[in-house]
């Protein structure tokens, strides 16, 4: 509030009612479509006095169509970054033979895997099986009820590689970028 800030990085926080700026310049925010209609709201009237950049991967109906009609700028990057293969994504009914060999091929060219589960109740009881399944693997869990200070001790651990595999509930998708991660 009192203008000693130039550049602010946050989560939802920054965007309640007692967070006040001085003099912002520029509003970024990154995975839109994760945001509530109440922090939408917020952030429309913070957008009222600043510019503002919008960032998804995945835009909801509502902004898509709002781009398309012409009430935001639309942009779009069509490229991967630098030394990015193309994502190759297989549909088909659960095959445990077909899991192992991914799995075991993704083990074998020292890479790491997200493998997610999104039933709490039972993430430990999968975590075992894959443990069985690959006794060599280190294996780590991660998930949204977890304290936080917790998940983010996984999540580094598994960025220093000391796990190969993550068993996880799709909270791995807010946002991670893992180079070595090629197979979810």
């Amino acid at each position: 509030e009192e203008g000693k800030v130039d550049i602010i990085i946050g989560t939802h926080r920054l965007i309640q009612n007692d967070i006040r700026f001085k003099d912002l310049g520029l509003l970024i925010v990154d995975e839109e479509q994760r945001f509530g209609v109440l922090h939408k709201e917020r952030i429309k009237k913070l957008k009222e006095s600043i510019d503002s950049l919008t960032l998804t991967a995945t835009p909801i109906p509502r902004t898509l169509h709002m781009s398309l009609i012409g009430v935001r700028d639309l942009s779009v990057i069509n490229t991967p970054p630098e030394d990015r293969f193309p994502i190759a994504t297989y549909i088909c009914r659960r095959d445990d033979k077909v899991m192992a060999e991914t799995i075991r091929r993704e083990l074998d060219r020292e890479g790491q895997i997200f493998f997610v589960h999104n039933r709490v109740r039972s993430i430990q009881k999968v975590a075992r099986d894959l443990n069985r399944l690959f006794p060599q693997a280190r294996i780590g869990i991660a998930h949204g009820q977890m304290a936080e200070e917790q998940l983010e001790d996984i999540m580094i651990d598994f960025l220093e590689k000391k796990y190969d595999i993550l068993v996880c509930t799709t909270i791995i998708e807010i946002g991670l970028d893992i180079p070595n991660v090629n197979t979810i």
